[in-house]
């Protein structure tokens, strides 16, 4: 409510100023509740998936590398990578692959290469109804772990 001040011959005037004395009691309540509280919140650890290893290793692999600089290299076997265009890379797949369909593609990237560039090229193939598509993991911690 407001507050009414009278001055001189019955003229009332409101005061309007805003009265911050509860405002400050409930903020230094909350913040006694949650400096109480804090210590007492225990963190939530993230379970992340392990990789599994294969009891048998595909006789035919076909590797998509993306590079550092996001261009594409086919790798068939144990041949050499070939260069190869984001527009042409289902089209080779599907050629290496020949009439098995369930030769398994795995696609690598480098470190330093964005996301993007791997999900553009997981798109391409699996809208092209290549059905083995997978993404490469190394086995053991990352490399910068240790600095942590």
């Amino acid at each position: 409510m407001a507050a009414i001040a009278s001055r001189g011959r019955g003229r009332r005037r409101t005061i309007n100023e805003i009265n911050m004395v509860p405002f400050i009691d409930v903020m230094l309540v909350l913040l006694i509740i949650f400096m109480v509280s804090a210590p007492l919140i225990t963190t939530g650890l993230v379970d992340l998936p392990s990789v599994g290893k294969s009891r048998q290793q595909p006789e035919h692999v076909i590797h998509v590398i993306v590079g550092a600089d996001e261009k594409l290299k086919l790798k068939l076997d144990k041949e050499e990578p070939q260069s190869v265009q984001l527009k042409q890379l289902a089209e080779r797949v599907k050629t290496a692959q020949g009439s098995d369909s369930n030769t398994p593609v795995v696609i690598s990237a480098d470190r330093s290469v964005k996301y993007e560039a791997v999900v553009k090229a997981m798109d391409v193939l699996q809208s092209a109804g290549i059905a083995r598509v997978g993404l490469a993991v190394r086995n053991g911690p990352p490399a910068d772990a240790s600095k942590n």
